[in-house]
């Protein structure tokens, strides 16, 4: 009897005998402080992300002039200024790239969350639900992909990903590797199981007696086998052909060591390497064939904690050097995923995922009168987050969705008009040189985070040719401060009429920006300069 027919009948699976023993044996502790090498490569250890150099972020193309403009002799460069033109902050929803609020289709447990029994109609209207903005699976390695060389997705797949192309939302998503809440199926698909052994997880219990019942929910492959690796690179390729640059596809979660693709397999203490050093280089080299073949679509890698010893610190710090963005799979978790998410470079992303409970509390459950709902969103706030997971934890669906709204509205609707980064010109100055006009526009950011990428901007003339564009430094502008740029118009070209527009660019792609003020909008999201000002004020 071979080892998959052991699988299905829910018996013993090969076991590797002595693997991961000693999976602490290049372990460095988080008291020490800067970076230690062994073998070919450096260790990071646990460090404040506060002023950590983490590099000077995303190259700046076309930078503008960013001052400063002094406006008096003997230096001045902008003499006889004006506030011409000002705008305030919008507090509606404003839809765009690299933020928003999303809908979980699928999460742990595949359609099987999906608490219907018309599972295609659930998902439509999971995509209808009006507070998100972009949508998420997460599918195992085995559903979307059963045999070596090609992809097949599933129907749910295939169902969200057309839904989201005629809704005009973004899809986000993840692979699995491990998914101990599916009740019977394996994460891997069989060609994996037939040729690459597996490890049984020791020195620990599951708290849930139901992933006590999945017997494959206790073994994690070798994933330094070769075999593995090649089918592994396989499979990153095929996605990446499907989906790098896709203008469908938001994001995508680096795979990451063990359960649900965390980088944990909580709460066993043994891993499936030799020892530290192994399990660094194998996920290394596995996060370099990811950053490899996705260039133009983001990566985004969990912030957990190295309890099971794999390496997670490189990891971590190899994506955000290379400008990728970073998540966390709960709010209320370890206090060294709070120090990444909330002290993370201002140029990248933060995703938060934190589960609504399946149902309402009553009202005198609630501490201090504050819902379970408003408590996960000030924090998610707190850290300022580009993203927040919608999704009743392994109950989902959107009349829970829309029971949760409607008895707590507030704070979903604060979060919906604050997450992410909300940039607009708030202050336009004009002045006049060497027979120029020259505008000095001053850039708010109303949101909780920086720009995750870099701001491009761009002025048009009434008929929408190109007049000047450039682009602030990464990250700018930061929340709740006006980074300044110049424009020098050329000669006979004034301000009234021009169309000021954003983009951001995020790995060489860029993606439209809609001005989060007040004020009127053209129907692309730019914004046409005016004098709404006639003195200083």
């Amino acid at each position: 009897m071979d080892r998959r027919t052991f699988l299905k009948a829910g018996s013993s699976v090969v076991l590797v005998a002595g693997s991961g023993a000693n999976a602490a044996q290049h372990y460095v502790p988080a008291g020490n402080r800067g970076h230690y090498t062994f073998g070919s490569g450096p260790v990071v250890p646990a460090h404040n992300w506060g002023h950590y150099d983490f590099g000077a972020g995303p190259h700046v193309f076309d930078r503008l002039d960013q001052g400063p403009f002094p406006q008096y002799p003997p230096d001045a460069t902008i003499p006889g200024d004006d506030v011409v033109m000002t705008t305030t902050p919008s507090f509606d929803p404003v839809p765009g790239y690299g933020k928003g609020l999303i809908t979980y289709i699928t999460a742990d447990m595949g359609t099987a969350e999906i608490r219907s029994a018309n599972i295609p109609q659930a998902i439509e209207d999971l995509v209808k639900f009006p507070l998100g903005q972009k949508l998420y699976i997460r599918p195992t390695w085995r559903e979307v992909q059963q045999r070596r060389g090609r992809l097949v997705f599933p129907d749910y797949i295939k169902l969200v990903l057309d839904l989201a192309r005629t809704s005009g939302k973004r899809v986000a998503y993840r692979i699995q590797m491990s998914a101990p809440d599916y009740d019977t199926a394996p994460a891997l698909p069989d060609f994996v199981l037939d040729k690459v052994p597996l490890v049984k997880l020791t020195g620990g219990a599951w708290p849930s007696a139901k992933r006590e019942r999945n017997p494959h929910a206790l073994y994690q492959p070798c994933f330094q086998n070769s075999f593995f690796q090649d089918c592994f690179a396989e499979l990153v390729g095929l996605l990446a052909d499907e989906f790098n640059g896709n203008p469908a596809i938001e994001f995508m979660d680096t795979f990451m060591y063990g359960f649900w693709g965390e980088g944990h397999t909580w709460p066993f203490t043994n891993n499936p390497f030799p020892d530290y050093y192994t399990a660094e280089r194998t996920w290394m080299k596995m996060l370099d064939v990811q950053l490899e073949r996705f260039t133009k679509t983001p990566l985004v890698t969990n912030t957990q904690p190295d309890f099971s010893r794999v390496g997670n610190s490189e990891i971590l710090d190899h994506t955000v050097r290379g400008n990728n963005w970073i998540r966390s799979d709960t709010i209320f978790i370890e206090n060294q995923q709070i120090e990444a998410l909330s002290n993370r470079p201002p140029w990248i992303a933060a995703t938060v995922e934190a589960g609504l409970p399946a149902r309402l509390p009553s009202s005198d459950s609630l501490a201090d009168g504050v819902s379970p709902s408003d408590d996960i969103i000030a924090h998610v706030m707190d850290v300022g987050a580009n993203y927040w997971s919608l999704w009743n934890f392994h109950d989902i669906g959107a009349s829970n969705l829309m029971r949760w709204y409607q008895a707590f509205p507030k704070w979903f609707d604060h979060l919906n008009s604050r997450i992410g980064y909300r940039v607009r010109p708030s202050f336009v100055w004009q002045y006049d040189a060497d027979g120029h006009t020259g505008i000095v526009i001053g850039f708010a950011n109303d949101g909780i985070s920086g720009v995750p990428g870099v701001l491009r901007v761009s002025l048009d003339s009434p008929d929408i040719k190109p007049i000047a564009s450039g682009c602030l430094d990464a990250g700018y502008p930061y929340p709740g401060k006006i980074r300044q740029a110049q424009f020098v118009l050329p000669s006979g070209v004034q301000l009234d009429g021009l169309r000021l527009r954003a983009e951001i660019e995020v790995k060489g792609v860029r993606h439209p920006v809609q001005w989060a003020c007040h004020q009127k909008l053209n129907h692309d999201g730019s914004l046409t300069l005016r004098r709404t000002l006639r003195h200083n004020g």
